[in-house]
């Protein structure tokens, strides 16, 4: 197990950087071009990235975060 010291600004850096990436990917993810192999090596970094955020985010923005049709439907309306 490893340990990590940030402060405040360097938490919420962190938040956006993460969420910015899972954007990315909930997007390439909703992609048809793309091949169900590419999906698959995404989705496992999804769930890398996603088990990361879940350590610095409050609750409210886990649940928006985590995947299900409910919750990409939301990617599809944007």
């Amino acid at each position: 197990m490893l340990g990590l010291l940030i402060n405040d600004k360097e938490k919420m850096e962190l938040e956006y950087l993460l969420k910015r990436e899972m954007d990315e990917i909930l997007f390439d993810l909703q992609d048809d071009r793309i091949d169900h192999i590419v999906k698959r090596a995404i989705n496992e970094k999804y769930n890398i990235l996603f088990r990361l955020f879940k350590r610095v985010s409050t609750e409210e923005e886990i649940l928006m975060y985590m995947k299900g049709k409910s919750n990409l439907s939301k990617w599809n309306q944007s």
